[in-house]
């Protein structure tokens, strides 16, 4: 019998429908760059309301976003690669234990946040019990800026990587490349609305966390406080999100604290873990 080349490509003996359309969204999404629902599903052959709930879930995990006029655009997650190696794993599994139990104890999601560049990105998510919760955040990806967990790790950075990441040149006119201006790929900011965002960093850091109030989905709040290695080093930072009705009285009971105390005993399991490859004051792009 003849074998194949390397590289050859079988389609599988059993298809899985949802996930062969899901994955032909994507590969939509990125080689046209903005498709229609009624378009997607006539690529898809499916009817409208199936290509809907497959598009919904691509935007609720990072892949796409939907713009005023109902469109549908590539999202955060489709442009990043992987973060650096050999670390996050471990990192995962030593935070676990400590945000199931947060979870528990608080009644309210508990979410693992590492930052590249000027993006968040979730690497874990320990869901509340209750029935009124914010659901499952794995594996998505949001700007840095918006989310509780990315402001409170870039609090951590020296003023002239925040202005890297974040500050425009006087002389550059912004030019907005995303269908809205949360998921807008230029992140950078006029001098004056810099100097107010670095403003609210310091002041979340000497609070010793930040929030988040419906920046990145609507009726949700959280809130995020960061996690350091034996060095001193920031490698993650854990979030707890709530639904809006509940965010004023956990901003003025015990949240907090039972934040700060879940992130100590992480900090002893993690202590040797030697977190990303560069630097925090490195630009990573």
């Amino acid at each position: 019998m003849q074998n194949k080349p390397m590289g050859t490509i079988r389609k599988p003996t059993y298809m899985l429908e949802s996930v062969d359309n899901a994955l032909l969204l994507l590969q939509l999404l990125r080689d046209a760059g903005a498709i229609r629902l009624k378009d997607a599903a006539a690529e898809l052959g499916t009817a409208p309301s199936t290509a809907h709930r497959l598009l919904a879930m691509l935007v609720y995990r990072g892949f796409a976003v939907q713009d005023e006029k109902r469109m549908y655009h590539p999202g955060p997650a489709l442009g990043v690669g992987p973060a650096s190696q050999g670390w996050t794993r471990d990192f995962t599994d030593l935070c676990r234990p400590h945000m199931e139990a947060l979870a528990a104890l608080a009644d309210e999601t508990v979410n693992l946040v590492i930052r590249v560049g000027s993006q968040a990105r979730f690497l874990w998510t320990a869901e509340a019990a209750s029935i009124l919760r914010v659901g499952d955040r794995r594996g998505q990806v949001l700007p840095a800026e918006l989310t509780a967990g990315g402001r409170i790790l870039l609090a951590e950075l020296p003023r002239a990587v925040l202005e890297q990441l974040y500050l425009r040149p006087a002389d550059e006119p912004h030019i907005s490349h995303g269908p809205s201006p949360a998921y807008e790929t230029d992140r950078r900011m006029a001098i004056g609305e810099f100097e107010e965002f670095a403003h609210e960093l310091e002041a979340a850091r000497k609070l010793g966390f930040a929030v988040n109030v419906e920046q990145t989905e609507e009726g949700v709040a959280a809130l995020g406080v960061v996690i350091r290695n034996g060095r001193g080093a920031a490698v993650g930072a854990l979030t707890v999100a709530v639904p809006i009705n509940r965010y004023r009285q956990h901003l003025r009971g015990k949240l907090v604290a039972q934040m700060q105390a879940a992130v100590r005993g992480i900090e002893v399991d993690v202590a040797d873990i030697a977190g990303p490859d560069v630097p925090n004051s490195t630009v990573q792009k």
